[in-house]
């Protein structure tokens, strides 16, 4: 029994230097990747301008536009009454 203690502690010697080295390697990536990035200069002028817009409300004044009739409301009329019983079961 003397045999199995040792070889258990011995994998759990490796296990835990395993872990470390896991823990070491998720925090250099962290560290390079996330604050590395704070030494890049920010840009201060935008790249990017967006063009101004402009309405052209004279185009609601057209007489096309005025002639066009209003809609109509759609009815329904279902003779037959709508859904199943069972919805779930099959045709």
């Amino acid at each position: 029994m003397a045999i199995t203690f040792t070889q258990e502690k011995k994998k759990q010697k490796y296990l835990v230097v395993i872990l470390i080295l896991i823990i070491l390697i998720i925090f250099a990536i962290v560290w390079w990747g996330f604050l590395g990035e704070a030494e890049k200069p920010i840009p201060t002028t935008p790249s990017f301008v967006p063009k101004q817009i402009q309405i052209d409300w004279e185009v609601l004044q057209q007489e096309e536009l005025k002639n066009l009739d209003a809609f109509e409301g759609i009815t329904v009329d279902l003779e037959e009454e709508i859904g199943r019983e069972n919805p779930f079961k099959a045709y």
